[in-house]
């Protein structure tokens, strides 16, 4: 199917984990993807290789989110070797070092706010020509459960994508008299290597631990999240913008974090 066929993609962090299911599932239904990573080229690399192998057109770009003369120089160049963006999905991202409110700094506070909020920002303006020239724009933003749960220990991400999400919602008002709509993807905990990483410094246990408790008896995958995002860019869901979908099984990850 090329549901997405004409269009261009950037997924930002896509080079690993839930970027990579993203960015492998919208080049599977036609669009042309750009790969952006931060620093493993190879893994980006790997991504590029598996879309083409299959037909699908998709290129690697190397950008910090929160160097905005990187992100702006990477929109010029998907512009020049693709074409004008339609679909921008904000997921990359950074977890905070699990310190309590008062005794984590400013600089991590800032540190967080800039990758998961100010940074996608950067990148939207200078998309946005783009997305609303395009008659049918879409913007995603890859959020978390943990906004509605805000678990102990984990002030900087949370409120960094509480933050992203209220510039979602508002975009999604400000933008769809230019046919832009904007969504938010929240999922709980997902099989990543981030996700392994979590719950082995959390809980002391391994993923496959969990699969038995939690729901449908498994963990959530990057493909179960990159099928909301590729639902929320098809024409199927034209008529939905400023929502937010959760993809955690209906709940239960907050007694993990």
């Amino acid at each position: 199917m090329s549901t997405l066929a004409g269009r261009v993609a950037i997924v930002t962090g896509a080079s690993r984990g839930v970027g990579r299911g993203i960015a492998l599932r919208l080049a599977a239904d036609g669009a042309a993807v750009a790969v952006n990573y931060r620093r493993d080229g190879a893994a980006a690399g790997e991504v590029v290789k598996e879309i083409t192998a299959g037909g699908g057109v998709a290129v690697g770009y190397r950008a910090a989110i929160d160097d905005e003369a990187a992100t702006t120089a990477m929109v010029h160049a998907v512009r020049r070797d693709l074409g004008p963006v339609s679909i921008v999905v904000s997921n990359a991202g950074t977890a905070s070092r699990g310190l309590d409110v008062v005794g984590t700094s400013r600089e991590e506070y800032l540190s967080l706010l800039s990758v998961h909020a100010l940074g996608p920002i950067g990148l939207l303006r200078e998309a946005l020509p783009d997305l609303r020239a395009a008659g049918r724009g879409d913007v995603v933003m890859i959020s978390s459960n943990t906004v509605a749960s805000a678990p102990a220990q984990a002030a900087p991400y949370t409120m960094a994508k509480a933050a992203m999400e209220i510039v979602v919602r508002t975009l999604a008002r400000e933008e769809r008299q230019h046919g832009i709509r904007a969504n938010i993807v929240a999922p709980g905990l997902v099989a990543t290597d981030m996700g392994s990483r979590l719950v082995r410094a959390s809980a002391g246990a391994t993923l496959g631990d969990l699969a038995e408790s939690s729901p449908f008896g498994r963990v959530c995958t990057p493909e179960d999240v990159a099928g909301a995002v590729a639902w929320l860019v098809s024409a199927d869901a034209g008529y939905v913008t400023g929502q937010k979908i959760l993809v955690d099984g209906g709940g239960r990850d907050a007694a993990i974090f």
